[in-house]
């Protein structure tokens, strides 16, 4: 484990400390596959895993005070400066200066409790991060810059760094609003005596809600409250520099030689240009990008060409790789089995891990009509019925032979009947109409009826459903049938639908003589008392019981 404590900058009396613990540390994404941080000849990146120092468990070994990190002479006034041990005492690693306990804790309710800088919580482990992110130590002493080549470069970065903090940078300072105002960055409202930020190099109007004081690209809290502003706008000191000069992505310090070199739309020190896995200098070389990363093509070709499941060989960058389903070729490759027809831009169908051009595969392993035995093709319309299938044109009456198509048929003895056909040759006819019966037909005597069509031969009456009788094989309804058939009383002229062959119910009568009566109509003619089961005299047409006719 290696510890970076204090460094002075040439000709400078501003010391800069640094006390940063990278070489060894965990990698929080790799976890045990890597062994510990340990830096590469050049690259911002561990190199056993590759992964930047950023994402290792890089820290700060001692309390952190931003002014000794950045070379700034410490504040004596109590009001721009808190001591160390005051601001442990208050149970935080970082309190804005000149403020009551009171005032910080209401600042500090103001943030995410995820990144208050509370001693021992994910807030310190956050603001700890911040300092080493937005503070890296390569923009405040050319000391940490491992790349500045030229004393021409090492003078430039310290003209930038004086620009940087004479006109750029600053400490946010906390207040209470001394009168109703705006949010700078949210437009929200601001009350009196609310605690707000204020950054006097943007403005002295200009004012922030705590947890609004943040980064204008990365959006994150300024940690603490170190600023640099451009145009208005607030940004840690990582990318303010940023806007200023280019950063190389591969060492991640800021360039300023003369001469770099752009690509895949950054800046790169021009020796920094380089393969991901062998480190050769890409200038003016070809390379892939692999994961974002370029690669030199032979690595490239040896870490992630696939081998060609015909030939067996790499399919190199210089040729198209076709894949399918995690299966590739090369496109001279890519034939069918059987006639080794190329499959380029060509259908294709796969059996048994191999693959064949559509007619290949066709001819030996689609399924075939039932028709006319040809196979199904790529395409084509098949109609399927009872474990058989048809090409369309094949799908034909079994009568008329035209195409049924989606029409709807009819199934008669294994075969298929368009509708036409089995109307016209099979279908059920009405007795009355001689129409075809799609539905709802009834039967009568063994002969096919619409229901609409059988009705009383009398009066229309439809009689599906309702009780009728029949005269001569032609159907009535019960009222017609009585009217026109039945025998009438003698006594009050109504029909007897009864007990008589062609009668219906259950009514009984009294016939005498060629006459009828109902039985309920069977009286004496004069005193009314029924004469069923005695015996009456008859007196011309009335029937009178034997008392009065002795009368």
């Amino acid at each position: 484990m290696e510890r970076i404590y204090t460094s002075i900058a040439e000709k400078s009396d501003r010391e800069i400390l640094v006390c940063e613990v990278d070489e060894g540390q965990p990698c929080l994404s790799c976890e045990d596959m890597c062994p510990g941080f340990a830096f590469h000849s050049w690259r911002n990146n561990c190199r056993h895993c590759k992964c930047s120092r950023e994402i290792h468990d890089v820290y700060n070994d001692n309390f952190v005070n931003v002014r000794d990190r950045l070379g700034w002479k410490r504040e004596e006034e109590p009001a721009h400066q808190v001591a160390k041990e005051k601001t442990l005492r208050e149970g935080f690693t970082w309190v804005p200066p000149g403020l009551s306990r009171k005032k910080i804790e209401e600042y500090m309710d103001q943030l995410p409790n995820h990144k208050v800088p509370r001693v021992g919580s994910q807030g310190e482990r956050y603001r700890d991060l911040q300092i080493i992110k937005q503070l890296p130590k390569q923009d405040l002493s050319d000391r940490y810059c491992r790349h500045l080549l030229e004393s021409s470069e090492h003078k430039e970065f310290r003209i930038f760094r004086e620009l940087r903090d004479q006109v750029a940078m600053d400490f946010g300072t906390v207040i209470e609003a001394p009168l109703e105002t705006t949010c700078f960055s949210c437009k929200g409202e601001i009350d009196k005596g609310e605690l707000v930020v204020k950054a006097l190099k943007v403005g002295e109007d200009c004012s922030w809600h705590p947890a609004c004081f943040v980064c204008h690209t990365c959006e994150e809290l300024l940690v603490d409250l170190t600023y640099c502003h451009h145009h208005k706008n607030l940004y840690c000191e990582r990318h303010y520099a940023e806007l200023i000069r280019p950063r190389c992505p591969s060492c991640d310090e800021l360039i300023f030689s003369a001469e770099y070199t752009k690509a895949m739309e950054q800046n790169y020190h021009k020796e920094h240009l380089a393969c991901w896995n062998c480190d050769k200098k890409l200038i003016a070389c070809r390379y892939i990008l692999r994961e974002e990363h370029p690669h030199c093509i032979p690595c490239y070709q040896q870490l992630f060409a696939h081998n060609c499941e015909e030939c067996g060989k790499p399919i190199g960058p210089d040729f198209k790789d076709l894949s399918y389903k995690e299966r590739h070729w090369h496109e001279f490759c890519f034939k069918c089995v059987m006639c080794n027809k190329s499959l380029v831009d060509q259908p294709f169908a796969p059996k048994n891990d191999k693959i064949y051009c559509s007619d290949c595969h066709d001819n030996n392993f689609a399924a075939r009509c039932d028709g006319c035995s040809n196979p199904f093709r790529g395409g084509m319309k098949k109609f399927e019925y009872k474990g058989k299938q048809w090409h369309d044109e094949c799908f034909v009456c079994a009568e008329c032979n035209q195409p049924i198509g989606s029409k709807s048929f009819i199934p008669r003895d294994e075969r298929v009947i368009c509708v036409p056909c089995y109307e016209s040759n099979y279908a059920q006819r009405c007795t009355k109409c001689s129409g075809v019966i799609n539905k709802g037909g009834i039967s009568y005597k063994n002969t096919p009826w619409h229901r609409e069509c059988f009705t009383c031969t009398s009066c229309d009456k439809m009689l599906a459903g309702e009780k009728f009788t029949s005269k001569d094989e032609k159907p009535y309804c019960g009222d017609c049938f009585g009217e026109l058939f039945a025998k009438k009383c003698c006594r009050c002229t109504k029909p007897i639908t009864g007990t008589s062959e062609n009668g219906i119910g259950g009514t009984k009568f009294i016939s005498f003589e060629e006459r009828h009566w109902h039985s309920e109509c069977f009286n004496c003619y004069k005193c009314d008392a029924s004469m069923v089961g005695r015996g009456f005299l008859m007196n011309g047409d009335e029937i009178l019981c034997p008392e009065c006719g002795r009368s």
